[in-house]
């Protein structure tokens, strides 16, 4: 039974990582302008992102606008695109997975086969969460090098946007839960006590009487 909460909790924290790591790819506040000067009173502010840049006006009102031509974005952005995207998809991969290896479901027969495929899909999401990693800390490390790169004006200055900091939150769930899901498949394969205790019983028949069988078939 312990192996088998440790799979429940890593698969919800994947859950939670995996919506979080969406929310991210599509929030356009990967980079946000920074205010270096001493005027209190800004007119705007600009969000950069995957898909859009953004203009929130002082009063509120705020302009998206989605990037016209793929191929003239820079090289992170593209990148970015496609690891962030890949991540994705890959978790999506990851849960039927951890689903089909998990104790709870009757997918594939208990036994060694199915804590390799659940351990399989820990190992998936693990990876789910280096491969976001790398677009998230590609981006921090740009802007930082042209925040305090003395040759970049100061209306080019960015700091880094609250998409960064839930992509680096749903990447560590990621990893821990995938590290969750690969110990409980882990323990269950060395202990099959720990597995989750299902039991199967064949229908009750009725006998001759019109009485049902009081027989269990275990």
């Amino acid at each position: 039974m312990g192996s088998a909460a440790l799979e429940i909790l890593g698969l919800v924290l994947c859950l939670v990582g995996w919506v979080g790591l969406i929310l991210a790819c599509g929030l356009p506040m990967w980079q946000v302008t920074a205010f270096l000067d001493h005027n209190i009173v800004t007119a705007q502010t600009t969000w950069k992102g995957l898909w859009m840049s953004c203009v929130v006006q002082s009063t509120g009102h705020m302009q998206c606008k989605v990037y016209d031509s793929v191929l003239a974005l820079t090289a992170e952005v593209q990148a970015a695109r496609a690891l962030t995207v890949g991540a994705v998809l890959l978790a999506l991969v990851a849960l039927f997975v951890t689903l089909a290896g998990a104790q709870c479901t009757t997918c594939v027969a208990p036994g060694p086969a199915k804590a390799r495929v659940a351990l399989t899909g820990g190992a998936l999401y693990a990876l789910c969460g280096l491969l976001a990693l790398i677009p998230l800390c590609w981006f921090a490390n740009i802007v930082v090098r042209e925040f305090y790169d003395p040759a970049v004006p100061m209306s080019k200055k960015y700091e880094l946007g609250a998409a960064l900091y839930i992509g680096w939150a749903s990447a560590a769930l990621l990893m821990c839960g995938g590290g969750l899901i690969c110990c409980g498949a882990w323990a269950c394969a060395g202990r099959p006590d720990l597995s989750f205790p299902v039991k199967y019983s064949a229908p009750r028949r009725p006998a001759a009487g019109g009485d049902y069988d009081k027989k269990n078939y275990v």
